[in-house]
């Protein structure tokens, strides 16, 4: 889920953190200054997998009275807002929940999260290499994949597609096509939560990727001078203007929130065609809009190609699983109690069906037997594939930058969609913060 947001979805899948003066934290004090309770604690995300997060804790905490985890829930926005606050103060939860990237690096370079590369060998082994990477740093496992891959998907209401005569696009060219028949149809071509800024980051991920290929954003993680200047940028920008002007995401796109669903509602209400979102919202979809899903109505594809970029098409982004991580700050025992339910609880067998349950892949090796026997095998099957075939699979970028660069990202990027600024303005205010 999503940063942002899982993510994000589970980003995401999709954020998050603790309001100071809200949640017990495990060795410390509370945020507020209150004397810490006792036992091991975790901060978690609503919607989602939450489902699953609930019923490992519950589980968990039932068969190891002595070992207890206490949890605490916030929605992706507000939990991303505070974590790092609650982290850099030592009054973080036992059980850190990230997005790993460059909060993930921060958080080692500080010694605020502990090294349990001994402890999860086991686990590792069992997860897809590609994710279970993400979670190292410098060769040292800082942080376990603790819930589904969260590719993200160009969703679609197939009726509304129908009733427009219209196929799935498979390029940009063939997309924006698909916004002027749609809005002639009195239809939002594409969902968008504008008011939350991070699912805009999807459309310059996919395009910049499409076009330019990995390397454009590895120059930006590298700090390049003037990456954000690359041509495969610039590109991607004035695409994304492109399709704002055509009416790709209506009028009112800036006052919709992700938080909550607000944006997938729009298609599945009938009112949106095309939604561009993390793996991380299929289970809102099931939740919400359940015969939508069973009549078949929720169709999901690859984000389009673009002529003659040259980005592998099979190319993802999004978040290749959200992360545990188990604070510094901690006593010893409430350590051990978090890495006991790493280790044990996190991908049990019990866990891994009711993720398949809800409509998520987790990110093991060898799950294909249980996926053609799951309620939804095509849709889990598509997912599945995309991440273990993707030849790159690129972190949200919100999450892979250092924050001092990401909130400058996302207040751009978002001007881009407004049209407040130009393609070469954000990349002259982009290359000020490498």
């Amino acid at each position: 889920m999503r940063s942002t947001t899982l993510v994000r979805s589970l980003a995401v899948l999709s954020a998050g953190a603790l309001a100071l003066g809200l949640t017990a934290c495990g060795g410390g004090n509370r945020p507020g200054g209150a004397p810490a309770s006792d036992g091991a604690s975790a901060w978690a995300l609503t919607g989602g997998s939450e489902e699953v997060f609930k019923k490992s804790f519950d589980e968990w905490n039932a068969a190891n009275p002595d070992q207890k985890i206490d949890v605490e829930w916030f929605a992706n926005d507000a939990y991303k807002e505070k974590i790092r606050t609650a982290v850099g103060s030592g009054n973080a939860p036992t059980l850190v929940f990230s997005w790993a990237g460059g909060t993930l690096a921060d958080y080692a370079a500080n010694g605020s999260v502990v090294d349990i590369s001994e402890q999860t060998a086991e686990l590792r082994d069992r997860i897809l290499p590609s994710v279970v990477a993400n979670g190292e740093i410098d060769g040292k496992t800082f942080a376990i994949p603790n819930n589904q891959s969260q590719p993200v998907l160009f969703y679609y209401n197939a009726k509304i597609l129908k009733d427009a005569g219209l196929d799935v696009p498979t390029t940009y060219d063939e997309l924006l096509a698909d916004v002027a028949v749609l809005k002639g149809e009195g239809v939002t071509p594409i969902a968008l939560a504008g008011q939350s800024k991070w699912p805009e980051l999807m459309y310059i991920q996919y395009l910049t990727d499409r076009i330019g290929g990995p390397e454009v954003f590895q120059r930006v993680l590298d700090g390049e001078k003037d990456a954000w200047s690359d041509p495969a940028i610039i590109e991607a920008l004035t695409k994304i203007q492109e399709l704002k002007d055509a009416g790709a995401f209506g009028d009112s796109f800036g006052s919709v929130v992700a938080d909550g669903g607000a944006d997938t509602a729009l298609v599945h209400t009938g009112k949106a065609a095309f939604i561009l979102q993390g793996a991380w919202v299929y289970p809102d979809f099931v939740n919400n809009a359940a015969d939508f899903v069973k009549a078949g109505d929720l169709g999901f594809a690859a984000f389009p190609a673009v002529d003659g970029g040259a980005g592998d098409p099979a190319n993802i982004v999004g978040n290749p699983a959200n992360f545990w991580s188990v604070s510094a700050s901690a006593s010893k025992d409430e350590q051990k109690a978090a890495i006991d339910f790493l280790v044990d609880q996190t991908f049990s067998d019990e866990a891994v069906d009711a993720f398949l349950k809800i409509g998520t892949v987790p990110p093991l090796r060898g799950l294909e037997d249980k996926i053609a026997a799951s309620d939804e095998p095509e849709y889990l099957s598509f997912v599945y594939d995309m991440v273990k075939d993707a030849p790159h699979f690129q972190l949200s970028w919100d999450q892979a930058l250092p924050s001092d660069q990401a909130q400058p990202l996302l207040d751009n990027l978002s001007r881009i969609f407004l049209g407040e600024i130009t393609p070469e303005q954000f990349a002259e205010a982009m290359n000020a913060t490498l």
